[in-house]
């Protein structure tokens, strides 16, 4: 098991905190994990079992999620990078490999606009580089319930706005993946002091996604059936990043971490250590035997 140290830091005087899983002998850059706005630094088993043979793993609890204190008022892009790079100043790195997924590849991307002589790496999944008004007229009406205290009704709003509900669209662990994150809603609904704030700033203060990138190899993908931004619009974005690569992971919608764990954290491995990515567990469908029970493995 790798040795873990937690510490905890300030930016713009909000506090946070961060933590390392240590890989020493890492063949790789450590690899930094940027999640939704309502995942925290203990989110990412998946990604650490895979990751930390080859390299640390960083996740954090940023400004405004997890254990951090609240974000002030205003947009709140560059005081999260700030914190971010910060964290690479804390633990004297020079450059990491950074995943952002969902929210966390706005993040991601924003950090590698910033300052990309300190990204090694970039992997993008599930990128909500488009939302429609229809979309965000759906998630107001789920801030609202949550500010009126409906969490159910919140969390079951939230949840149908993540997921992919086409029944005629194969999804693989679909039944798993809505009651892990309607119960995920409700936990942050009921216990995280920066749900609501988290919800509406996902709203109102988009992640700028225009303007390209070059110098930093990047991959982007996609769930098949993502209906938060199709696997098109997200094709469409990564055309913008000079020299990425994009890939649709089949079987998956937006919450393709969630149902095909296991083939992601092996994707984003394989493309930190510049391994081939063609033969990638990942690009392959998953048998449709039925949905595999609680805790099972959809790919293996």
């Amino acid at each position: 098991m790798s040795e873990e140290t937690i510490r905890s830091l300030s930016v713009g005087g909000v506090s946070y905190a961060y933590r390392l899983l240590h890989r020493p002998d890492g063949v790789t850059e450590p690899v930094m994990v940027l999640g939704g706005a309502l995942q925290g630094m203990f989110g990412w088993p998946q990604m650490e079992e895979r990751l930390t043979p080859v390299a640390g793993v960083i996740t954090a609890d940023l400004p405004g999620m997890g254990t951090a204190e609240p974000l002030p008022p205003g947009p709140s892009t560059e005081l999260l990078c700030r914190a971010i790079e910060h964290i690479l100043d804390d633990l004297g790195l020079a450059r990491v490999n950074l995943f952002g997924f969902s929210y966390g590849a706005g993040l991601a991307f924003g950090c590698a606009r910033r300052f990309p002589d300190r990204i090694a790496r970039l992997a993008l999944g599930g990128v909500p580089s488009h939302i429609s008004d229809e979309q965000c007229a759906h998630w107001e009406r789920a801030a609202e319930e949550l500010r009126r205290g409906a969490v159910d009704t919140f969390a079951t709003l939230a949840t149908d706005g993540l997921l992919c509900l086409d029944e005629g669209r194969y999804v693989t662990r679909r039944r798993l993946a809505y009651r892990y994150v309607r119960r995920s809603m409700l936990q942050a609904a009921r216990t995280s002091p920066h749900a609501l704030d988290s919800l509406v700033r996902a709203v109102t203060d988009r992640p700028d996604f225009s303007g390209g990138l070059s110098g930093v190899p990047t991959l982007v993908f996609s769930g098949a059936h993502d209906t938060v931004t199709t696997p098109a619009r997200q094709r469409r974005f990564a055309a913008t990043l000079d020299g990425s690569r994009f890939l649709v992971i089949p079987d998956a919608d937006h919450w393709v971490v969630l149902e095909r764990p296991q083939a992601v954290a092996d994707l984003v491995a394989r493309f930190f250590t510049d391994r081939p990515l063609s033969s990638a567990p990942a690009l392959a469908p998953v048998a449709r035997d039925g949905e595999p029970t609680d805790g099972a493995a959809a790919y293996v």
